[in-house]
């Protein structure tokens, strides 16, 4: 098993998160994810890896798959300065992850906690919610309860938003 993987893995195990590992190739997409002979189970979720104008505060936004994020509308309801999609340098700065592999678990790497995590309330209560570990050749299956222990194990801000 990838050592990145396992990491995740590891992490999750020693919190007693009940999961579900699917190793496949290399996606980019959900579109690309749904061509895997693979039956995956509960709810796809998109990440987005964003920064105020300033560039000083960084958040992580979690949502339903098939939702549209006005990022105009986002920093409005966050009071936020102009939102847009942080860079491949910054992806790897704060959460240490690439382009293709943005996942919640990538909050392992925020030593500082400087990313806030923005959950999309419609996830909330959810029992199956897939995600990347860190890599996008693998995927894990969790519990939205799971998702916010880790979360809250881990220490970064955590905020429901509505999308």
């Amino acid at each position: 098993m990838e050592k990145i993987i396992r990491e995740v893995t590891s992490l999750l195990e020693e919190l007693n998160i009940k999961y579900r590992l699917y190793n496949h190739k290399a996606v980019f997409t959900i579109d690309e994810l749904d061509t895997l002979d693979i039956k995956f189970e509960g709810m796809y979720c998109k990440n987005l890896f964003l920064k105020n104008s300033k560039g000083d505060i960084h958040y992580l936004l979690i949502l339903e798959d098939s939702k549209k994020a006005n990022l105009k509308e986002l920093a409005r309801y966050l009071n936020s300065t102009r939102l847009s999609f942080a860079s491949d340098e910054r992806l790897s700065k704060y959460l240490g992850l690439k382009p293709g592999s943005v996942t919640p678990f990538g909050v392992i790497n925020d030593s500082e906690n400087e990313v806030i995590v923005l959950l999309d309330r419609d996830l909330v209560g959810l029992d199956k919610i897939n995600f990347h570990p860190n890599t996008n050749t693998a995927t894990i299956t969790i519990s939205y309860s799971d998702l916010l222990k880790f979360l809250e194990y881990e220490g970064n801000r955590v905020d429901l938003v509505e999308i």
